[in-house]
């Protein structure tokens, strides 16, 4: 069977991820959670320049996910931590005490995060057929 012939990349059954690509997409979280932590302290404690250091952490780890396992799940994994530590991190606790303000900064710091894991997801690397027959004209 040819690599044409097995049809689209879509078609094909999933395959199990191996047990190393489980564990760095498990520290890839718990990495993730750490970052969101470290990134709500810093962006409220120097807001301008704290606020931007956060974010490009932020993004630097989810790129960098993507670009170490080759895939689109390497940025996905530390994004979900950041997103479980900072919905966490939100959550007033019942003395009153909370982490967030509800200032320009905070929100800042949330939607830009969110958007900034957006990007790094779809600049991260998809799954690529390999194999010469898959470019057309070779």
């Amino acid at each position: 069977m040819s690599a044409n012939s097995r049809g689209s990349m879509l078609a094909q059954p999933l395959r199990r991820p191996s047990t190393g690509r489980i564990v760095a997409y498990l520290g890839l979280f718990l990495l993730g959670a750490v970052v969101g932590l470290a990134g709500a302290l810093m962006q409220s404690g120097w807001f301008p320049g704290g606020l931007l250091l956060a974010l490009a952490g932020a993004a630097g780890l989810f790129l960098g996910g993507a670009r170490a396992t080759d895939s689109r799940a390497g940025a996905v994994a530390p994004a979900a931590g950041w997103m479980v530590a900072v919905i966490l991190l939100t959550a007033s606790r019942p003395e009153g005490d909370f982490l967030f303000g509800a200032g320009l900064g905070s929100y800042l710091f949330l939607l830009g995060g969110m958007a900034v894991a957006v990007m790094c997801t779809t600049l991260g690397q998809g799954r690529q057929p390999g194999g010469s027959g898959v470019r057309h004209g070779k």
